[in-house]
């Protein structure tokens, strides 16, 4: 971690600064920076891990820096093979342009697009010629792109390392060229990328260039925060389930989560902190972040009205007044009531709730043994993990 003795900007939810911290915050005195994240528009949610990131540099905005967001239309056509065992697959100019209307659309929730400029490197990267492409490639060897962790791993497990994925950082590397940047803002898993920028800037442009990597954080399992794990906390969550979900973090992140996802001063997270190593019951902790990061994106009444029906359903353990009520025929199946009750979610998800005894049948307490489970008219309400309630009328 970096020295405390810097400004916040510079440690507050910051993982590294590389290579020295101290030289980037001399630079900053001088005047504006010049700095970048750049993203590949290829998913259509994001969560709070990617909030983190994106906090970053609009705290750079605020301070005055010229910052860009950088559009990756050019990279995203080879896709970045970062924590992935196999290639990622191609997507077109117009798949690319429908994601980033989406993904614009939730960063805004914490993005000020007035300060913040948009570029595509697809402008400079389509542009290259031939001998301008060997000229990039004489930079590096071929043992320094393939001495990633992910590539390493690859090879002694016999997979296979596709030649557009070994170019990958040198692309994303040469954005900083182009840009000419001081400083490149990005994920910890970035970093390998993000160095490669650094050594071409000084290669080209023989001036120096920084990087800035924040952390990744868990989701509600413990796990890195993921969508193909299903642990993830969406920006664009409703307000209870957003609440809901904070709540189900473990009690040993609560720190990180107020010093990533909040702008809580730090000297109260210290004294939270300090209460939580002392043995103070968390709960009053955990339920301050939730109602914090949930007014963050939604508002005062909206966070008050979750933190409520928390309150009421979870801990209380009653049955919400607004849960929705379904018709059920005799000899219905737990998992076609699911279905009906629940259309947008898959089969598949339904079932792994079942088999992991998130479904209880009410009052009797009964959680489901199999998919195929016969609901008996003794039911009236089905519980689904622990927010969300489905009233019974059998008919």
């Amino acid at each position: 971690m970096v020295s405390s003795s810097l400004p916040s900007v510079l440690t507050r939810g910051v993982t590294e600064v590389l290579p020295d911290a101290q030289a980037l915050a001399k630079r900053m005195e001088e005047g504006p920076i010049r700095l970048f994240l750049g993203i590949d528009p290829t998913g259509s949610t994001l969560t709070l891990g990617h909030s983190v990131v994106l906090r970053k540099i609009q705290q750079f905005a605020d301070l005055g820096h010229e910052v860009i967001l950088l559009i990756g239309n050019g990279t995203v056509r080879i896709g970045d093979p970062t924590g992935r065992d196999s290639t990622r697959p191609e997507l077109t100019d117009e798949e690319i342009q429908k994601n980033f209307v989406t993904w614009k659309e939730q960063a805004s929730l914490v993005l000020d697009f007035e300060k913040i400029e948009i570029k595509y490197n697809g402008d400079w990267l389509d542009a290259l010629t031939y001998v301008d492409f060997i000229k990039l490639l004489s930079k590096t060897t071929v043992q320094q792109l393939t001495e990633r962790d992910m590539f390493q791993d690859r090879i002694e497990r016999g997979l296979p390392i596709y030649g557009h994925e070994i170019l990958y950082p040198m692309l994303q590397g040469y954005d900083s060229v182009a840009m000419d940047v001081d400083l490149e803002v990005g994920g910890s898993d970035q970093t390998f990328n993000m160095l490669m920028g650094r050594s071409l800037q000084k290669q080209y442009n023989n001036r120096e260039k920084w990087v800035l990597s924040t952390p990744i954080i868990n989701g509600t399992d413990g796990r890195k925060m993921s969508k193909s794990y299903g642990n993830f906390i969406a920006l664009t969550e409703n307000p209870r389930d957003m609440y809901g979900k904070l709540m189900r973090i473990s009690d040993d992140m609560i720190v990180e989560y107020f010093t990533v996802l909040t702008d809580i001063p730090t000297e109260q997270i210290a004294e939270i902190a300090d209460k939580l190593n002392t043995g103070e019951n968390p709960m009053q902790f955990k339920k301050l972040l939730a109602k914090t990061i949930t007014e963050m994106y939604h508002d005062e009444a909206a966070a008050q009205s979750a933190q409520e029906f928390f309150e009421k359903t979870v801990q209380g353990d009653s049955v919400p007044d607004d849960a929705p009520e379904i018709e059920v025929v005799e000899g219905a199946k737990i998992l076609d009531i699911l279905k009906s009750a629940l259309p947008n979610e898959s089969a598949s998800q339904l079932r792994r709730l079942i088999d992991q005894d998130a479904v209880e049948l009410m009052p009797s307490g009964e959680r489901p043994s199999s998919i195929d489970q016969i609901v008996g008219t003794d039911t009236e309400v089905i519980r689904i993990g622990k927010r969300r309630y489905l009233k019974l009328k059998h008919v």
